[in-house]
């Protein structure tokens, strides 16, 4: 029998109090509320832990262990509190860009939600440089607190694109039609196995917030304030100590982490 999803407990993890109706308001407040709380993070990768993606696990972790996660884990988190509230999202997998010129594999989950007549790209997975509310897929662009994006159409793909001081750039692209959970689980394996992966070769915390959008790769900690970077470079100790003051991940010091070896 599948586990019944604890939406209290996840309301609860991510402090929303406001509406359970399946309206446009809803949705903006969980997606803002899920992104600005639940860190975006591989520990477990890190410390050659497997990445489980059922709910009960996804439950454990996320919420009651208030632990991160990346895309896999975040978005079918988000999907199940969606579902249980009355939303009808439709997962689908991207092809991350950010700035690439070859094709990757598809390793990144997205849901699309239709809600009181319009379509909208949520994903509460892309760490420091992504969505903070849910995007229109109608083309326009939207401003997001520190960010503008927009879903630019590509021929049957469409891309999700930031703007930059040097113009519109691409951060993943997607075909608009369901992928089922083997597809994740193949993803996922894929993601946290291979040693080609920057998730096995990289150590990343990432939390965007309204004010401010932190990143911790390897030993480097980026604050972003508008136009503004700051970023330093952390010991050991600094670094354990930023992963729970600043993201709220606790780590035991001296523990292994596999790209910093």
């Amino acid at each position: 029998m599948e586990m019944e999803f604890n939406l209290e407990a996840y309301l609860a993890r991510i402090g929303y109090t406001g509406t359970l109706e399946a309206t446009t308001e809803t949705l903006r407040g969980l997606h803002l509320a899920h992104a600005s709380t639940i860190p975006f993070e591989n520990l477990d990768i890190q410390m050659r832990l497997p990445i489980r993606l059922d709910l009960p696990s996804l439950q454990e972790k996320l919420v009651d262990r208030k632990r991160g996660g990346y895309c896999f884990e975040q978005n079918t988190l988000f999907m199940a509190a969606l579902k249980a509230i009355g939303f009808d999202p439709m997962p689908c997998e991207a092809r991350v860009r950010f700035g690439n010129d070859f094709v990757g594999p598809r390793t990144h989950m997205l849901l699309l939600v239709g809600v009181e007549g319009s379509e909208y790209l949520c994903d509460v997975g892309f760490g420091g440089e992504g969505l903070l509310s849910p995007l229109p897929t109608d083309g326009a662009e939207h401003p997001q607190f520190l960010s503008t994006y927009r879903v630019h159409p590509e021929g049957p793909l469409r891309v999700l694109q930031s703007l930059s001081a040097e113009g519109w750039f691409d951060l993943y692209a997607f075909f608009p039609e369901p992928r089922e959970p083997i597809d994740f689980e193949v993803a996922n394996w894929y993601t946290c196995t291979h040693p080609k992966s920057r998730f096995v070769t990289t150590l990343t915390a990432q939390l965007p917030t309204p004010e401010a959008r932190y990143i911790v790769r390897n030993r480097t900690f980026v604050t972003l304030r508008q136009s503004v970077q700051e970023s330093r470079e952390l010991d050991d100790f600094e670094l354990f100590e930023v992963l729970e003051s600043r993201f709220g991940l606790q780590v035991a010091p001296g523990t292994r982490l596999r790209a910093l070896e």
